[in-house]
């Protein structure tokens, strides 16, 4: 599987136009396969005080300015896809990426009102899906919002899809971004597929099993 990252990785760097002709075929595929699944999902587990909006349902123009305002460390670890207009509106139309903003509703007040036309956006999650039934995970919390539990809480989400609709999910993580991997192991039993010493990566797999807190706490300290 790490090797199948790895290539996909070296396609999307190396040859664009293939990955985006990819991308346009697994975006079919996986609607046939679970499309209808997908649709009927609910969050149950959604933080007090928020609420979820598909990316399709945010405008264009909000998703991106929400990437532009976050600070320029936020994206040492973190380049899933570009941040750029066009580069949004292509994976808006992706059926394959299921991603989603969690929208502050705990200021709702005449200024700044929990609706879809004017959101506030707290933090951004998505699982890059494929047809064959395997997930990627990712999550990125603005920088106003740190410090609140909001990146354990999305990745619980995000298991919470990925587990109901039938996918196995899995993660990179780098080895200096300490905080990512504490809050991956406090919201999930893992399984760590591969150590790449020399890109300094962990490359999991989420296992849908209870957690387990002294393996994670194992696993915690082994880091520290």
């Amino acid at each position: 599987m790490a090797i199948g990252y790895k290539i996909a990785h070296v396609i999307r760097d190396k040859f664009p136009w293939l990955w985006d002709l990819t991308e346009r075929f697994n975006s079919i595929l996986f609607s046939i396969r679970y499309g209808e699944t997908v649709s009927r999902f609910r969050f149950s587990a959604i933080p007090d005080g928020y609420k979820i909006m598909r990316m399709e349902d945010v405008s264009t123009e909000d998703i991106v300015n929400f990437f532009a305002k976050q600070p320029a460390e936020a994206f040492t670890f973190f380049k899933p896809h570009g941040f750029d207009y066009k580069s949004i509106q292509s994976l808006q139309k992706n059926k394959a990426f299921l991603a989603f903003f969690l929208i502050d509703c705990t200021q709702d007040d005449a200024e700044r009102p929990c609706d879809d036309k004017q959101p506030t956006i707290a933090g951004y999650f998505f699982i890059r899906s494929f047809f064959h039934g395997k997930g990627f995970r990712g999550r990125m919390v603005d920088i106003d919002y740190r410090n609140k539990g909001l990146g354990t809480a999305m990745n619980k989400l995000l298991n919470e899809i990925g587990f109901s609709i039938g996918l196995r999910l899995y993660e990179t993580i780098s080895m200096d971004n300490i905080a990512s991997y504490r809050s991956a192991i406090k919201a999930s039993n893992i399984k760590i597929i591969n150590e790449d010493f020399e890109k300094r990566e962990y490359f999991i797999e989420i296992i849908d099993e209870p957690i387990s807190p002294k393996a994670n706490d194992q696993r915690s300290e082994n880091i520290s």
